[in-house]
């Protein structure tokens, strides 16, 4: 007779995104998941697989929990100008909660080069958020809030590429007039 879970699966999940979020996939063996998420080795083999299978399905928890938060956030803005400038600061307020800097650059960072499948993870997230720049760029040229001479496309790249660096930079630093800084001169392309 199977045994019911003594346990939320959704809860222990989030558990262990936050242990590889702050201690990266290489440094956090399967005794610290063991300890962090409160259950045993069996359960979690039983319900995620091996670590590496956890570590993809904390990833993918964690683009959920991003996607959500961006989706919710940014989206309902008036302004084309603001919802990108709250896109660029929702990194700076999510650095002072949790683990400092972004669990999907780290594993670009740490896991890309050598893992195929962290790898197409982290690119599919990237396009995503360059994809939400680019439809907030022509929605603002549709309204006549930004000029139409500016290149959309070339500039969700750029701006997420500047993202992904903001991202970086959280990690190394909590001074928040330098970070807002960086913001304002991204974003002063839009003017």
């Amino acid at each position: 007779m199977a045994r019911n879970r003594e346990y939320d699966e959704h809860e222990v999940l989030q558990k262990a995104m936050e242990l590889f979020w702050r201690q990266g996939y290489e440094k956090t063996s399967m005794q610290d998941l063991v300890e962090h998420m409160g259950i045993h080795r069996r359960s979690i083999y039983d319900t995620f697989g091996d670590k590496h299978t956890l570590y993809l399905k904390a990833l993918e928890r964690y683009e959920q929990m991003v996607g959500n938060s961006m989706n919710s956030q940014v989206k309902p803005s008036d302004s084309v100008k603001q919802s990108i400038r709250r896109l660029f600061e929702i990194t700076i307020l999510r650095s002072g909660q949790g683990p400092k800097g972004c669990l999907t650059v780290n594993s670009a960072v740490e896991l890309s080069l050598h893992d195929e499948e962290v790898a197409e993870k982290v690119v599919d997230s990237f396009s995503k958020t360059e994809h939400l720049l680019y439809e907030l760029l022509v929605s603002g040229q549709e309204s006549g809030e930004i000029p139409e001479t500016l290149d959309a496309a070339k500039t969700s790249v750029f701006f997420n590429n500047s993202l992904v660096g903001l991202r970086v930079l959280t990690k190394t630093t909590d001074d928040r007039q330098k970070l807002e800084s960086i913001i304002d001169t991204t974003l002063s392309v839009l003017d």
